[in-house]
């Protein structure tokens, strides 16, 4: 039931981050405050398809 996501930053478009999400409990696309170490400063990171 677990799937691999990815997150990309919503300033500079780069995928940063990976996690694993429950997609029948969490249908809806997650949005999290991370740093982004090429903007340099936390960022929204959406995730992707």
């Amino acid at each position: 039931m677990r799937e691999l996501i990815n997150f990309e930053c919503t300033q500079c478009k780069n995928r940063n981050y990976n996690s694993w999400k429950n997609k029948k409990k969490t249908q809806s696309r997650l949005e999290l405050s991370k740093y982004c170490k090429f903007c340099r400063k936390h960022t929204g990171h959406k995730e992707l398809k």
